[in-house]
């Protein structure tokens, strides 16, 4: 199996290079982790529909904010995926949920972009509400619909 053609995410090293391109660049750079995302998880299986299904919101989210000074959280940690492959962690997609390779949630060991781990959902909103000073950095949180469907409120209480 060939791999996707993937120039533009082929210049991207990490979030910073995000906020380098247009808007056209981030529609094209989107389609292609939508690309490589099915393509790693067609090696690997895991968690493909929820992964795509946050796309262009994970392009979004490393584009304006500065990651990893503000902490993005994801409160459904089997969406990480394309947030994987933008952080740094591209060459070992294809790794995924195998014996030595990526979680298939965010795991703090594994990165600097991933300041809580995270599991099937509704699991950080909360905690990491708790765990992460504010006075250091700037909590974001991707917040699905898990939370809601779980309890919880979309967006923990200071």
């Amino acid at each position: 199996m060939t791999r996707p053609d993937t120039p533009t995410l082929d210049r991207v090293a990490g979030p910073a290079d995000l906020r380098a391109l247009s808007d056209a660049d981030l529609a094209v750079l989107a389609r292609e982790l939508r690309a490589e995302v099915i393509d790693a998880v067609s090696v690997t299986g895991g968690h493909l529909g929820s992964s795509l299904g946050v796309v262009e919101l994970t392009v979004a989210i490393h584009a304006v904010f500065n990651t990893p000074f503000d902490k993005l959280i994801w409160d459904v940690g089997h969406q990480c995926y394309p947030h994987k492959v933008l952080t740094g962690r591209r060459d070992r997609i294809r790794t995924l949920r195998q014996e030595g390779g990526l979680s298939g949630f965010t795991k703090r060991s594994e990165s600097e972009y991933d300041p809580f781990g995270a599991a099937h959902s509704s699991t950080n909103t909360t905690p990491s509400a708790r765990r992460i000073p504010r006075r250091r950095s700037r909590p974001r949180w991707a917040s699905q619909w898990a939370a809601t469907w779980a309890g919880r409120p979309a967006m923990p209480s200071p």
